[in-house]
């Protein structure tokens, strides 16, 4: 790409971006369309702005160009037949589509998706129209021009420094599952970048001038990189390692081009895994290994299995009990790489599980990685922050148009942060020490899809995938993106909504961050009100995965039992103004509230029954009864209803010993009252609270409208499966 070209792109989006107005906006009620379609005028009102532009871009653009038709065409019974047909067959599809689960009801509290932001809509529409194809600039202008802007504010809301000596970058993919892969196809390169080089001063002539080189180790060694071992080489700092060829141009005088060449042919991009260990690492004879948690989503082992590491050396590290990743369990297979010499390609930390809404310790994993690199061993971290990354807005101070008092304008709201615990916030405000970081618009950030990004700490590392020279390292406003990653074609709408969403509704603590910190606010309302559901003589039990704090701090059968009735009679009837009103008034109530329920707003738990013999100890059972309550509380296909007639809508998962550990599920059983079944899975329920109205409809809080349909369905699945087996 031309010189040329980067400047165009740099000016558009520069011009893009000061054309519009002022990130920010007062009014989150026009922020949606709304459960009851609030807000249909005016997005009827931006959808025709919207097909007005795009008409008229049509027409200006070389005006004397004739029409595709005549008058009498466009007049003619052909010509209205095809439009009547065309609306027939939209008015039967729209029908059909009308018996699809209602994401944007309160009602929704399944997957990890609730409405879209208004702005989303609309822009993803306007960009759709428009139809550019961001696989290079020449092909989309204006979109790409906004991908990289985009790219930009995700990074800054993640945490990177954008103002640094080495800037991060960033880039839109279709989904999470893409930007993971993407991430470890740069972590297996970057594993053997510092072998290649070496293997290409070693081997050719034309680069004698640069064997003289120095890189600085893990413990803090200076020495020649053709000193080194292969070990030692693949286990250099990764900044170093980022810094070889440059190092090598500037130290030696060595030509670029020439240096290109030699290390072009001799990359485990070129030569593939079998052939590259054959040629320069018979001492290093295993490929590297990734670890990730036990709950990792299964994009990673698809991952493995199609860059060639094989889906087996995805280590899956155990979990504790409150979902999270085991820093001892870690620290053991680090321990075991490091004394087999076995790489470690990267270490992925889950920022929000789909199962159980947990935040893994990237600040303790990032601490971790040090204290290995000065032993010999280094890796790339990454954050699979696919759903919990638009969180991290709620610990970013606002930029620019923030209402001076948000509350005026939002209703009850605390400061955002003030939503999450302390753990959260802590791995939230630690993401910009990974080295990437996967991020969806189209989960947390209300955004239709296709919209994932993956955004890297140091915008050298993508060099290293791209289809161009990995001595080429540009400067952080790429002009095109279609050189890196996996995709080809992608829409240039997704660029387009997720910038007018993010302009309307700033990625910081005075739009995504306030969303999102009341929608955290809702799940602990949601996990409080669940939790104290029935009583001793309800025939049924819930048994939350995350435990009750009171349980956490190893307190007593009738310790925990007062802590419960406490949120039920001061946590649970409150509406949200009373409820802000007693944490001013009961500072230790508002440290108990922060403590509540899931690290964001996945909320997993189990339901057992009891019968005139105490509770059910068979998990088969239960995971009858967590089964029978999920077909009766979800959409499994199109049941002819327009629209559905389910009163709510959950989804659910299992636990299975052989992916969390026999550990894990055996807890989790044993507070549901069961007795140890080794290897059966056990069967759960789960609620995402993603809906930032749902404690503050204008008719109150939507919560014990739940909490009676979760009562009455569950005494109804009870009564069904006692009376299936004649208990």
């Amino acid at each position: 790409m031309t010189k040329d070209i980067l400047n165009a792109a740099h000016r558009l989006t520069v011009e893009t971006i000061k054309s519009l107005p002022p990130a920010g906006t007062p009014a989150p009620t026009a922020w949606f369309l709304g459960p009851k379609a609030e807000n249909r005028a005016f997005l009827a009102k931006l959808v025709q702005q919207a097909v007005a532009a795009h008409s008229d871009f049509r027409v200006d653009y070389a005006p004397k160009d004739p029409p595709f038709a005549t008058k009498e065409a466009m007049e003619g019974s052909a010509h209205k037949a095809t439009c009547a047909q065309t609306e027939k067959a939209l008015g039967d599809i729209l029908r059909s589509l009308a018996g699809s689960t209602p994401l944007a009801s309160y009602r929704n509290q399944s997957h990890m998706y609730w409405d879209v932001t208004l702005p989303g809509a609309v822009g993803y529409f306007a960009g759709m129209l428009f139809n550019q194809n961001n696989v290079a600039a020449e092909a989309s202008p204006v979109t790409t021009a906004m991908e990289i802007e985009v790219a930009r504010q995700l990074c800054r809301m993640l945490g990177y420094d954008l103002d640094g000596d080495i800037p991060p970058w960033g880039h839109i993919t279709c989904d999470g599952s893409v930007a993971n892969a993407e991430a470890m196809w740069a972590a297996r390169n970057l594993a053997y970048h510092a072998v290649s080089i070496s293997a290409a001063l070693e081997d050719d002539a034309r680069l004698a001038n640069g064997r003289d080189v120095t890189v600085r180790t893990g413990g803090g060694r200076r020495i020649r990189l053709l000193d080194l071992t292969r070990w030692e080489q693949m286990n250099l700092p990764i900044a170093e390692r980022l810094s070889l060829t440059a190092r090598i141009i500037e130290t030696s005088g060595l030509d670029e081009d020439v240096l290109s060449d030699a290390l072009s042919e001799r990359t485990i991009q070129s030569l593939g895994i079998l052939v590259f260990h054959r040629r320069y690492l018979s001492t290093v004879r295993d490929t590297p290994v990734v670890f990730a948690p036990a709950t990792a989503h299964y994009s990673w082992v698809k991952a493995a299995g199609l860059l060639g590491l094989g889906m087996a050396e995805v280590r899956a590290v155990p979990i504790d009990a409150d979902g999270r990743m085991q820093l001892p369990a870690l620290r053991r297979g680090l321990e075991e790489a490091l004394t087999s010499h076995r790489p470690v390609a990267q270490v992925v930390a889950v920022t929000g599980t789909t199962g159980e809404g947990a935040v893994d310790p990237l600040d303790d994993i990032a601490a971790i990685r040090r204290e290995y690199s000065e032993r010999g061993l280094t890796f790339a971290i990454h954050a699979d922050a696919a759903w919990g990354g638009y969180f991290a807005s709620m610990l970013r101070p606002p930029r620019t148009n923030a209402p001076d008092d948000p509350s005026q304008t939002f209703g009850f709201d605390p400061a955002p942060q003030e939503a999450l615990g302390d753990h959260a916030a802590r791995h939230l405000g630690a993401m910009a020490r990974a080295d990437t970081i996967t991020v969806d618009p189209h989960k947390a950030g209300f955004i239709p899809y296709p919209a994932g990004c993956l955004s890297y700490r140091d915008h050298r590392l993508p060099d290293l995938i791209s289809v161009k020279s990995p001595v080429v390292y540009h400067d952080g406003a790429a002009p095109t993106v279609g050189v890196y990653g996996i995709e080809g074609s992608r829409p240039g709408a997704a660029a387009v909504a997720v910038l007018l969403s993010h302009t309307v509704i700033p990625p910081d603590a005075s739009g995504y961050g306030r969303l999102l910190g009341r929608c955290v606010f809702g799940a602990k309302r949601f996990y409080a009100a669940t939790v104290t559901l029935g009583d001793a003589k309800t025939p049924y039990t819930i048994t939350p995965l995350i435990r009750l704090p009171a349980e956490v701090d190893g307190k007593t059968a009738i310790e925990v039992d007062a802590q419960r009735r406490l949120i039920r009679d001061k946590l649970v009837p409150p509406e949200n103004d009373r409820l802000m009103a007693l944490f001013r008034e009961e500072p230790d109530l508002k440290t108990l509230f922060r403590r509540l329920g899931p690290d964001l707003t996945v909320f997993a738990y189990a339901a057992n029954f009891r019968t005139g013999s105490g509770t059910n100890t068979d998990i088969g059972l239960m995971n009858e009864l967590n089964d029978l309550i999920y077909h009766r509380l979800s959409l499994e296909s199109d049941e002819g209803k327009r629209p559905p007639d389910r009163p709510m809508f959950v989804t659910a998962s299992a636990y299975d010993p052989c992916v969390t550990g026999q550990d894990f599920v055996d807890a989790f059983a044993q507070r549901a009252g069961l007795k140890a079944a080794p290897g059966v899975p056990l069967r759960f329920l789960i609620s995402t609270m993603q809906n930032p109205w749902i404690t503050a409809t204008s008719q109150g809080s939507m919560i014990p409208e739940l909490m009676r349909v979760l009562d009455r369905t569950l005494r109804e699945a009870v009564a069904e499966v006692i009376d299936r087996h004649g208990l």
